[in-house]
């Protein structure tokens, strides 16, 4: 395609609903042992889903995030290039949760395999007691894991 700007955005072009991706989501999850799943709203839209692993140890408490804003920003960018982009909050909550699916699935690959467990592939999203993950603690700290 001489000429035209490729789009580098998985599923940018998604006609899927949101709220069907999420249900594919929390499928996936339950068939790999996740528990007490719970959708997390903001203005009426699915923003993140939380629930327990059971490490055998102990339930861990995950909150896994759709960044719809951030992928909204980055669709409003990228149609200044390509008119082919819908760049819609809409089109921006459907893309985000079917990348994160796409993710899922992947991970979830991993985990069938034994190349990872369930906690490490999901450790930036553990929530501690504060309700803060633990990407967040560590951004907060510039990413220093001591002191």
């Amino acid at each position: 395609m001489k000429g035209k700007k490729i789009m580098g955005i998985l599923c940018y072009t998604t006609k899927v609903a949101a709220s069907k991706t999420v249900a594919e989501i929390e499928s996936i999850l339950v068939k790999h042992k996740a528990q007490s799943i719970m959708k997390n709203y903001k203005d009426e839209k699915i923003v993140s889903l939380s629930f327990l692993v059971n490490t055998g140890c102990r339930q861990i408490p995950i909150k896994l995030p759709a960044k719809i804003e951030e992928c909204y920003k980055v669709l409003k960018k990228e149609r200044k290039s390509n008119k082919a982009v819908k760049d819609t909050m809409d089109q921006a909550e459907m893309v985000a949760w079917r990348i994160l699916k796409n993710w899922i699935d992947a991970q979830m690959a991993l985990l069938d395999i034994e190349m990872v467990q369930f906690e490490e592939v999901f450790m930036p999203y553990i929530v501690d007691t504060t309700g803060k993950t633990l990407f967040e603690k560590l951004e907060k700290k510039h990413f220093l894991i001591e002191g």
